[in-house]
Formats: structure tokens, C-alpha cells, sequence
């Protein structure tokens, strides 16, 4: 295998997870950087477990980050079908193959049947296995006649395709992350090959799609590498050369022990999908990071240092950038934490590289905002003020919503602190000298202190209580910015009613 082909290959049983979707996203650099291919292949072999819309969704959900793959059902390609429910007479054709050699077997078990034996086992106080020593007196091929299995498969009775595991063998596995390590094949079992309905199981899809598609890296989750020992014999068994493997370490809930699930997002008030997902059965919606407010670069950009570290620990990368950088050796071992608070960092940073002009589109697509009729000039000043301080393009609205409507009340705690009969009466005058004012930052500043100054007052005494009165809180930026992006009649009316509605 010269050139370096990539898969995701995800299973349409419902929303993309954060680390399905790191999986997909270091594929995508691995293979950029590798000047190799990425293919997105959907794994819908699982009929019982399979969920409307979700492939949509996977798709949606990739084409947001910006990983877009080279091959897909989408996108098509040569080694294509690229749906495992469309690639069913390959998998026949190679099922038909492995039969003639020594490493699978027909079962003829019932699920009834083999409950009974693992009720029996469990009862002596043992696990049952399907393996070396238990498969030479179950139904199956290895203890029936030629005779019997035909007439069993001429009656149409359900029966299952299994590996027979080598006896006694240890298997030297090798994983780029990970390193070497060995397993007994007698501590594995004879999983099955191919379902009572005709289809494949994972294992032997997998590997039959791997090798047709070219596939020459594997990079997958942890939760595989139990199934190494199996891939590796399955490859042997068809004669095929095995692509190398990379596992990844999980995703860690933010207190670091266990994996990452959408429950630890719901307790801790993020989300774990990319988008929004309703459940076509419950009609529960799942929150994501796109309508949550996040910028796709932002979240990538996250996810890309869940587990790898650039050099000279860059945090800020660009998709290209993080390319040109990748290394499957320098991923981690370690599961890597998740943490809202530097998922929001990452968002502050991007948000504050965009231009006005940028935020202003996006401010305007934020569901459930209210902008009136502000011109794009006054939006744009409120963003060159603001932009510093969100984590979100939606926290400039919220955080200065003042910009766009009157208090229609006050802080309480602000009022006792800042307020009294007397300088209510100092506001009024100040409104009343407002009008003749320069409304640049630096004039305003100094009017307010001129006027400060001839009322034997410190800058403090007026400025509190004019916030306050502009904004119904002691918060927000500059009281000369906010005064200038309200303008003079705006301004006075809001001081004058702030007299009115305190006293």
C-alpha cells in the first residue's frame, strides 16, 4: 500500500459524539498530511440499532468542521458503494471465501439454547465463552456430519458464521500509539463473522471494506483494541496484507475518571454533539455546539488538542496548520480531560480574530435576538466595543442589550450603592448640559470631569449613578461609549427617566 488511505467509518445509531468526531478529524489530518486520501464510510450493517436521519446528520456534522472527505456516499469515489447495507454481494463473495479454509465454522445454536448454557456456567460460578473449549459440544459445523449440516441448511434453519480462534497462539500486535503488546488467543473468543440475516458482523465488514477500499491506516477509539487479535487473524485468514492501527485513548469527563457522556453534559451545561439532534422517537433534542454559539474553527481547534500536542504547545491552529503539524507518534496515550471552560476559551480567542464586519453577519443569523431597526454603522460600533469581552457573538447582544432597549428597572443593590435624592438632582443637570457636549470618547470623558470637578465631586460619584442610569446596572463598557452609540437624545432620556422611576 503506497499511498495513505484513510477511513471514518461511523454507524447511523444515532447523534456524532466528541470523540467520534476527533477520530474523524485527526483521519482527516493524518491523511492531509500524509498528501494521502480521506474516506467517510457509513457502517449500517446494525438494522436493529439504526436511526432516521442520523447519516444526514454525521455528513452535516462533518461539513461544519471543515473536514471534508475525499470519498463518501456523497461524494462517490472508485471504491465505492460507500454504505456497508449497499456492499452486500462483496461481502458475500469473501464469506463463501473464509468458509473454505480452517478459520470459520457454521453455528446452528438458538439464542435460546446458548442462554440455557450460560445459565448453567453461570450457576457453577463460570463465565460461558463460545471458544476452543466450548465450541466441540455446541451445534455447529465442527461436531456435525456434512450430512447433517446440509440437511440443516436445506431446512432452512437460522444459523450464524463464527472465527474459529487458533488454539495456543500468542499474537504480536503492534499500535503506532501504543507501542507492541501480546495476546493468547485461547483468552479470545469465536466471535461471529456473519448474522442469521446474511449480514456481516463489524469484524468481518470491516476488514473485507478496509482491505477493498485500500485502506493502509486504521485510526479508531479504544473500545477496539480488544478486537485487534481478531483483525489481525482475519487479515491471515483471507491472505491479505493488515493496514496499520492507531487507537485513541478516550475523551474524559471534566472531573477526569470515565468516559465523556451526554449525561456529563446535561449536569455540567455543555454540549457533547456538534449539532443539534432531536430523537426521531422521543423528539428530546440534544444540544450542540453550533447552536450553542460556538464557531466551527473554534470547536476544531478544541477538539484537535484532545490528545495531541503541536510543537512548542501551540493552542491557536488553524485546519491547514494543524495538517502540516500532525503526527499520529505524538498523540497521547492518556485519555485527555474535557473542559467547558477552555472549549470557551477557544471561542473567546477566534471570536476576537474576526473582523466587525464578519461578527455582524453572524450576530444578525442569532436566533431569538431583537436588533430593531439599528443601523448596520451603530451594530458595527457596538461590536468594535463589545467583541473583547464575549465568548459568544450572542453575548454581545446579551451582555449589551442596553444598547437596544430603555431599563425598564434597576439593580437593587447598584441603586442603594450608587443613588440618592441629591444625585438625582445632579443627573438632571448634567442631562440638561448633555446637549451642547462632543460625543467623541476622549471630550465626553473630559466634560464629565469638568462637571464632576464643579460639583466638588469625584469621577466615581458621577459615573456610577450615570451607568446606572443608562443601563439599569453597574455594568458594561465605558459610560463616554455608551453615551456616544446612544447619542444625545437617548441618553437624556434614559437619565431623565432613571430620575424619575428611582426617586
Amino acid at each position: 500500500m503506497s499511498k495513505v488511505r484513510v477511513r471514518f467509518a461511523p454507524s447511523p445509531t444515532g447523534p456524532l459524539h466528541l470523540g467520534g468526531v476527533r477520530t474523524a478529524l485527526y483521519d482527516y489530518l493524518f491523511a492531509k498530511n500524509q498528501g494521502g486520501d480521506f474516506v467517510l464510510r457509513i457502517e449500517d450493517t446494525d438494522t436493529a440499532r439504526y436511526v432516521e436521519g442520523a447519516e444526514d446528520y454525521i455528513m452535516e456534522s462533518l461539513e461544519w468542521c471543515g473536514i471534508v472527505p475525499d470519498e463518501s456516499p456523497k461524494h462517490g469515489g472508485k471504491y465505492g458503494p460507500y454504505r456497508q447495507s449497499e456492499r452486500r454481494a462483496i461481502y458475500d463473495q469473501y464469506l463463501a471465501e473464509i468458509l473454505k479454509t480452517d478459520y470459520a465454522y457454521i453455528a446452528f445454536d438458538t439464542p435460546e439454547e446458548l442462554d440455557e448454557i450460560r445459565k448453567e456456567f453461570e450457576q457453577n460460578g463460570d463465565v460461558f465463552a463460545y471458544n476452543y473449549i466450548t465450541r466441540n459440544r455446541l451445534k455447529n459445523s465442527l461436531t456435525l456430519s456434512k450430512e447433517e449440516v446440509q440437511k440443516l441448511m436445506d431446512e432452512k434453519v437460522p444459523y450464524v458464521v463464527r472465527f474459529k480462534m487458533p488454539v495456543d497462539r500468542i499474537l504480536n500486535l503492534d499500535d503506532i500509539i501504543r507501542g507492541k503488546f501480546s495476546v493468547n488467543t485461547n483468552t479470545l473468543d469465536d466471535k461471529v463473522l456473519v448474522k442469521n440475516d446474511g449480514m456481516p458482523t463489524y469484524h468481518f465488514a470491516n476488514i473485507i471494506d478496509d482491505h477493498e477500499m485500500e485502506i493502509s491506516h486504521v485510526i479508531r477509539g479504544e473500545e477496539w483494541l480488544p478486537s485487534l487479535g481478531l483483525h489481525y487473524l482475519l487479515y491471515e485468514a483471507m491472505g491479505w496484507e493488515r493496514p496499520q492501527f492507531a487507537h485513541l485513548s478516550l475523551i474524559l469527563k471534566p472531573e477526569g475518571k470515565g468516559k465523556l457522556s451526554k449525561r456529563d453534559g446535561d449536569k455540567f451545561g455543555f454540549p457533547v454533539f456538534p449539532l443539534n439532534f432531536k430523537d426521531p422517537e422521543t423528539g428530546n433534542i440534544s444540544k450542540g455546539y453550533r447552536e450553542e454559539g460556538y464557531l466551527p474553527d473554534a470547536f476544531i481547534n478544541m477538539v484537535a488538542l484532545l490528545g495531541w500536542s503541536p510543537a512548542d504547545d501551540k493552542e491557536i491552529l488553524t485546519l491547514d496548520e494543524m495538517a502540516k503539524e500532525f503526527d499520529l507518534h505524538k498523540v497521547h496515550k492518556a485519555g485527555a480531560r474535557f473542559s467547558k471552560e477552555k472549549a470557551e476559551w477557544f471561542n473567546h480567542e477566534y471570536l476576537k480574530t474576526k473582523s466587525d464586519a464578519e461578527v455582524l453577519a453572524l450576530l444578525k443569523n442569532v436566533d431569538g435576538i431583537k436588533l430593531g431597526n439599528s443601523s448596520d454603522e451603530k451594530l458595527l460600533r457596538i461590536i468594535s466595543l463589545m467583541k473583547e469581552r464575549a465568548t459568544f457573538v450572542k453575548d454581545i447582544y446579551k451582555d449589551g442589550k442596553f444598547f437596544f432597549e430603555q431599563p425598564t428597572s434597576y439593580d437593587e443593590k447598584a441603586v442603594k450603592k450608587a443613588w440618592s435624592p441629591e444625585i438625582a438632582e445632579i443627573l438632571k443637570e448634567l442631562a440638561t448640559q448633555l446637549y451642547s457636549w462632543d460625543l467623541g470618547h476622549d471630550a465626553l470623558k473630559q466634560h464629565i470631569h469638568d462637571f464632576a470637578e464643579s460639583k466638588s465631586l469625584g469621577m466615581g460619584k458621577v459615573m456610577m449613578p450615570l451607568r446606572l442610569s443608562l443601563v439599569g446596572e453597574l455594568k458594561g463598557p465605558d459610560v463616554p461609549d455608551i453615551l456616544a452609540i446612544l447619542g444625545k437624545e437617548e441618553s437624556i432620556t434614559r437619565i431623565n427617566n432613571a430620575v424619575a422611576n428611582i426617586n
